[in-house]
């Protein structure tokens, strides 16, 4: 039975005039997960701008530049709800200049959802977004092939793009790709079954979303525990309390696990996992906890608790696919600051070993310039080890940012190889 507090999240992809937007619009209007006053609002929108009906764009294209031209900018990240289950949604831009909000919009995904307009079938822009939900690791990816209204309702149309897809998509690493013909402005197999597509036997997409099965995306293999803080309550009631506060990145810990603290190597028991409503014999990702040890270990932020017989490596030369997020090139040998989990450190790109042209996939070793939209796969030194995994095993410990000391602001993330 599914728990209808599970949380899924999922993205939106696609060219530009796919009609993202308009699914998304449809699948909160047709589920009822719009207030009066916005529907009200959008309705007085779509009369200004002389539609017949409800534009289910503008539901998404929150900004005024994106009302005003018509098209996805930013991350717009929307919030629904159903009986059997909680949804964020992250709608992507689908220009090529806005490849960074993609992975962005992306990253925390579960599902990505891949819009194919039926006439023009897959093209570029639809290769690129396959390819970084693939970079991304994000488990399931649904393609719908819209505009299907425009095709006649053809089982041939709908059949042409999944050859076309499948033949692109068996040189990625996408464990679970799904096709469904919708038609987003009609409304059809969005919420509802479509009485236009009946040798469509599948499910339409809400019901897809509400059932695809997501508890095994979470790796629960290698228990991974990065330290945020160290509580000392220094209450009468807690005097000698000492426990390591933060959230499981994976696997599970339980109460007498012998574990090791990297990366001093340190070793100890499990004396009790504590929890918002209580002591837990158990803990799993993503719960956020407290663990107290049996021995008195010098613990503090960005250090990481791991079982004894699973250990992750600890490297200072991290190879990485990063993308770059910034205005400003990547400076060479610069240093920045790079996150991982709760531990920040000092690091300098050591080396671009190749870029990847976006459009052809093709890997260029020539062209070592970074700049705002690349993605290359570089070579990063780091001042200290860093406890990680790579990113197809774990999407948590396998994740980098790097930040820039002198703005403070993002410039990078990075999925470790």
């Amino acid at each position: 039975m599914l728990d209808n507090n599970q949380l899924l999240r999922f993205t939106t992809a696609g060219s530009v005039d796919d009609g993202k937007s308009t699914l998304i619009g449809r699948l909160l209007f047709d589920s009822k997960s719009i207030f009066e006053d916005q529907l009200e609002a959008i309705e007085n929108t779509s009369k200004q701008k002389g539609h017949d009906g409800v534009d289910l764009a503008l539901f998404t294209d929150g900004l005024r530049d994106e009302r005003e031209q018509g098209i996805t900018i930013d991350v717009a990240y929307r919030y629904f709800t159903t009986p059997k289950r909680k949804f964020i949604i992250a709608d992507t831009p689908g220009h090529i200049q806005y490849t960074r909000n993609m992975v962005t919009g992306a990253s925390t995904a579960n599902a990505a959802i891949i819009l194919v307009d039926a006439r023009h079938g897959v093209i570029e822009q639809t290769k690129r977004h396959a390819f970084i939900a693939s970079l991304l690791q994000i488990p399931h990816v649904i393609v719908c092939i819209n505009k299907m209204d425009l095709v006649d309702f053809s089982e041939e149309a709908y059949n042409t793009v999944i050859s076309q897809f499948e033949e692109f998509s068996s040189k990625l690493l996408v464990k679970d790709v799904r096709f469904i013909p919708i038609s987003a402005l009609l409304g059809d197999n969005v919420v509802n079954r479509s009485k236009n597509m009946d040798w469509y036997q599948g499910a339409p997409l809400l019901h897809t979303l509400e059932t695809m099965h997501i508890s095994s995306d979470i790796n629960k293999v290698d228990a991974r525990f990065p330290v945020q803080t160290v509580l000392r309550p220094q209450s009468e009631e807690f005097r000698d309390y000492r426990g390591y506060a933060g959230r499981m990145a994976s696997g599970v810990l339980r109460k007498n696990d012998e574990i090791t603290v990297m990366p001093s190597g340190f070793t100890s028991k499990i004396k009790s996992i504590d929890t918002f409503s209580g002591e837990a014999e158990e803990a799993f990702a993503p719960m956020s906890i407290s663990i107290t040890l049996e021995d008195d270990i010098d613990i503090s932020r960005g250090d990481m608790i791991v079982r004894s017989n699973n250990k992750p490596e600890a490297l200072q030369d991290i190879e990485v696919m990063l993308c770059w997020l910034n205005n400003s090139p990547a400076k060479p040998r610069a240093k920045y600051t790079i996150k991982h989990t709760s531990n920040e450190q000092k690091a300098m790109i050591k080396e671009v070993l190749y870029k990847i042209d976006i459009n052809t996939l093709n890997r260029s070793s020539d062209d070592t310039e970074m700049s705002m939209n690349d993605i290359s796969k570089v070579r990063i030194r780091t001042t200290k080890p860093l406890m990680v995994d790579s990113y197809r095993e774990n999407r948590t410990t396998g994740s980098i940012i790097l930040i820039d000391d002198a703005t403070n602001e993002t410039v990078a993330a990075g999925m470790i190889v």
